[in-house]
């Protein structure tokens, strides 16, 4: 055999090997890399479990929460195609590397472990954010962290009120971030200077629930939703309320409307914001600037 058909012999080896592991990784995905090694053996293909690890990884398919996820990707009836212990495999797995992303982002309650409720609440507020609520079901939220739908279910009762548990856990988190910010401040504009700062920045760069407490409600057309909504959303505002009354303004300036007017175009940035101009804290701090330079007193 000559040199150059030798390295065509050993390509189709190669390429025959790595077909055989995709086949196996689709038929039996739980199979670990030395039992695929140990098959491919015995069918007169020589390879490593390692070489077998490196194929799945080239792939995407290192772990089995991943393979079994390809085959329901790659499946018409999706889940369906799963056994009652694959789609155990494939929650905990996702489940698993969920919290392991959470975790590495910083993301939830720094004193309570991430549980399922929080996974399911960052993957609903993603999708609110991207694609907004009304094109957004339970079973895509399921889909994107890995479980049933039903799994969903178990802790929110709709999807109203998974909505509703997103705003409230991000107005929650944006306001324990703000108080935190400005307990040690004294002047009153600094404070409302860093709220408006964290307000702006979460809602630009922060993790999806804290990114959603900035969007306007009312472009969701649900006005039953809205008033829901409206509880949560007014103990935040409480709290620029509090700051804006603080502020030594000109006599006859409307607090209300200067209110207002701040929040409506701090929460319109994230509909025209594109990096690489200013970032979330330089227009914060403009927009506080120029309010300050117009109801100063004289």
């Amino acid at each position: 055999m000559t040199s150059a058909s030798a390295a065509a012999h050993d390509d189709s080896t190669s390429s025959s090997t790595e077909a055989e592991i995709l086949r196996l990784s689709r038929a039996e995905p739980g199979l670990g890399q030395a039992a695929v090694a140990e098959r491919l053996r015995r069918a007169g293909l020589t390879i490593s479990a390692s070489g077998v690890r490196y194929i799945w990884q080239k792939h995407g398919l290192e772990t089995t929460a991943k393979r079994l996820q390809a085959l329901v990707d790659a499946t018409p009836t999706g889940l369906a195609a799963l056994t009652d212990t694959q789609r155990e495999l494939l929650e905990r797995g996702t489940l698993s590397a969920q919290l392991a992303s959470c975790a590495g982002d910083g993301a939830g309650d720094k004193d309570e472990p991430l549980d399922r409720r929080q996974i399911i609440l960052s993957a609903a507020a993603e999708l609110f954010s991207d694609q907004g609520y009304d094109r957004s079901s339970i079973r895509d939220i399921a889909r994107k962290v890995g479980l049933l739908p039903g799994s969903v279910y178990h802790h929110f009762a709709s999807k109203d009120e998974l909505y509703l548990a997103v705003h409230r856990e991000g107005f929650k988190r944006v306001m324990s971030t703000i108080t935190g910010e400005i307990e040690a401040l004294s002047d009153p504009w600094e404070r409302l200077r860093r709220a408006c700062e964290v307000h702006v920045a979460q809602m630009i760069e922060g993790p999806a629930v804290e990114r959603i407490t900035g969007h306007n409600l009312a472009l969701i057309g649900n006005q039953e939703l809205l008033a829901k909504i409206q509880p949560a959303r007014e103990a935040y505002e409480q709290l620029f309320r509090d700051l804006i009354n603080a502020l030594p303004v000109a006599a006859g300036t409307d607090r209300s409307l200067l209110r207002l007017f701040l929040l409506g175009g701090m929460n319109w940035v994230y509909l025209w914001y594109r990096e690489g101009r200013r970032t979330p804290r330089q227009i914060a701090d403009a927009m506080v600037e120029m309010v300050r330079r117009g109801v100063a007193p004289s």
